[in-house]
């Protein structure tokens, strides 16, 4: 099983923001320390409570990122549909895919914070059908180099992705989908499904029956289908006395082996790759996570 991490690039609570140099260092810390990849969200800003938060565009720094890498595979956690021309976003995910050297992980969804829809112009409606036209797209584009479709929202009429990249077949497409339309289309269309954020491996038999079901739906073999998960790690805190700890207890480990067994009991369920999101992205529980990946890598012998 791959474990990899993913980056803040995203504005904390206390307002705090990482630059570039920081998040660039990030990445090559986890290269150093051998996770087996690096992942970013796509956002274009938070609005919780009346606050906003900011936080940075991601296929600009995924590019950067790509350039300052060499070993670490990229992925997306996931590139929101609606923000960008579905051919001109395949024709995209080539360029990273080759400035990577084939190291990209092309990660699709259909975008839910209503907010940020609403500040940037993008309509908030059937954002199901909009995906699904979207990938309709997408994925022959990146797969083939052509395109022809007409949906209802989006449409590629003639369409080809020249130069292709560095795969014959493209950069693998990961769809990140619980509901039973998204499901649908993911059993149909992709090369692997993420369900997050989750804490414990006992939350996952339920999510993997329904993507199970999916693929039975359309004849798929659900083997052929890459499951990857998120995971939120946190360190433990003195529960608070407000409660406000309550229920988050499920992300929390008190040791690495703790966190490598978890790991282990992901990877018997046939996790293929797990993403695991610090919170908070501070040294306490970077290194609980890296203590973790190292005592993986010795009991799995990968």
């Amino acid at each position: 099983m791959k474990i990899g991490i993913l980056l803040p690039i995203a504005e904390t609570d206390d307002g705090t923001i990482l630059r570039y140099k920081d998040i660039r260092d990030a990445a090559l810390q986890a290269e150093r320390d051998q996770f087996d990849s690096v992942w970013i969200v796509d956002h274009l800003l938070f609005e919780w409570n009346g606050q906003r938060r900011g936080i940075w565009e991601g296929w600009t720094l995924l590019s950067a990122l790509a350039e300052a890498t060499t070993r670490i595979e990229l992925g997306t956690l996931v590139i929101c549909t609606a923000f960008r021309n579905p051919a001109l976003l395949a024709k995209m995910a080539d360029a990273v895919d080759e400035v990577s050297g084939g190291r990209f992980i092309l990660g699709l969804g259909a975008g839910w914070h209503e907010p940020e829809f609403k500040a940037f112009g993008y309509p908030f409606d059937h954002l199901a059908s909009r995906f699904e036209d979207a990938l309709r797209i997408i994925a022959p584009l990146v797969r083939t180099g052509a395109a022809d479709y007409q949906g209802t929202y989006e449409r590629a009429v003639d369409c080809v992705s020249l130069p292709r990249g560095p795969r014959p077949g493209g950069p693998p497409i990961l769809i990140g989908a619980s509901r039973p339309r998204m499901l649908r289309l993911t059993a149909e269309l992709a090369d692997a499904w993420n369900t997050c954020w989750l804490g414990r491996a006992n939350e996952l038999p339920e999510k993997l029956t329904r993507i199970q079901a999916a693929c039975s739906e359309i004849g798929r073999d659900p083997a052929t289908l890459e499951v990857t998960v998120g995971q939120i790690v946190a360190v433990p805190e003195p529960t608070r006395e407000d409660g406000d700890d309550e229920g988050h207890e499920r992300f929390q480990f008190a040791s690495p082996d703790a966190l490598a067994e978890e790991w282990r009991s992901f990877g018997e369920q046939g996790v293929g790759h797990l993403i695991v999101w610090p919170q908070p992205y501070d040294a306490a529980c970077l290194n609980l996570v890296t203590a973790a990946l190292n005592i993986h890598r010795d009991g799995s012998g990968a």
